[in-house]
């Protein structure tokens, strides 16, 4: 069996060894542009991981891998064109660099080339492995709608987040693993645990990440805390607050969320501190966990020996920072 390191390697070489040879060339530039700021590789990973548990050649399906990691970037390259954002990964948007027609042109040619890679898998899983491809694009993109009607709210609940997060984030990598399970022949039923269990980890995933917004070290996190407070993004620490939260803290938080002229280090406090006094940091806590141990139930259920469950158990705990 592969590490995730060997297996993330050989993604990144695959990925860097794309040729885009179709023309005009200014359309697939910004292409190779965005496939070549790096990134964790977390769903082709998941899939290789995946694959791995039940064959031993992997190699063999990282078109269908890299296909998933295109189809991530695609949606990057429009969601920062939506956001307006200037800065991916440490470079330029594609927008920024280029220009918004480009960005749009160049994404939708993205979509296509993940198709196009998708369908390099084995002639015989082609329909299961474009019938779960296609659901799971659709939902993502019901999943970023509601995330755009959230933006005008301050009623939703925290079902309906949760919802949210399952069909814009935990759905791909849910496809990953279960894909993985698909061109490995696995049984119906490993392929569907796997699925659940890809999914739960996404939620805890994504949770984790709303928490460390607020609550992480920036050394660790990886960039500056407090970004979905000052651009009022509702999270499940924000959406919490406002259903767990007294008269008085409400209108503060409406009075912070209203205001256009603030100290960004002034409105981080002021809103972490009503988190706190409402426990919003626990119920986030407690939220997380709860999907983590999910996660472990519908792997655990996965018909196979714990020593080729490994690599992947190893790799979702780091992405969970967990130990064990």
């Amino acid at each position: 069996m592969y590490s995730s390191a060997e297996i993330l390697k050989s993604v990144n070489a695959y990925l860097a060894n794309l040729k885009y040879e179709r023309k005009p060339k200014g359309l697939y530039e910004p292409i190779e542009y965005v496939l070549s700021m790096g990134g964790k590789r977390v769903r082709p990973v998941l899939m290789l991981l995946s694959y791995n548990m039940y064959k031993d050649n992997p190699e063999t399906i990282l078109s269908s891998a890299c296909a998933l990691e295109t189809y991530h970037n695609y949606t990057l390259l429009h969601d920062d064109l939506m956001d307006n954002a200037e800065i991916r990964r440490g470079h330029e948007t594609v927008h920024k660099k280029w220009d918004a027609n480009m960005a749009i042109l160049s994404g939708d040619s993205m979509l296509v080339l993940a198709y196009e890679r998708m369908a390099q898998c084995p002639k015989e899983k082609l329909p299961e492995v474009l019938s779960l491809f296609t659901e799971t694009a659709l939902e993502i993109g019901e999943g970023q709608q509601y995330d755009m009607e959230f933006e005008n709210r301050t009623d939703v609940k925290e079902a309906e987040y949760i919802e949210m997060i399952r069909l814009k984030t935990s759905v791909l990598l849910a496809c990953a693993v279960k894909m993985g399970a698909i061109l490995a022949d696995a049984s119906a039923e490993d392929a569907e645990n796997l699925y659940k269990f890809g999914e739960q980890i996404g939620l805890a995933f994504q949770l984790q990440d709303d928490f460390l917004d607020v609550y992480g070290d920036p050394a660790v996190f990886g960039k500056a805390i407090g970004g979905d407070i000052t651009s009022n993004k509702k999270t499940f620490m924000l959406i919490n607050a406002f259903n767990h939260a007294t008269s008085e803290q409400k209108a503060e938080l409406s009075k912070w969320i209203a205001a256009t002229d603030f100290d960004a280090n002034e409105k981080i406090a002021a809103v972490t501190r009503i988190y706190n006094e409402i426990g919003i940091d626990r119920m986030a806590k407690e939220k997380i966990e709860f999907y983590f141990e999910e996660s472990k139930r519908y792997l655990e259920s996965v018909n196979l020996p714990e020593e080729r469950k490994r690599e992947l158990v190893s790799y979702t705990n780091d992405m969970m920072k967990r130990e064990k």
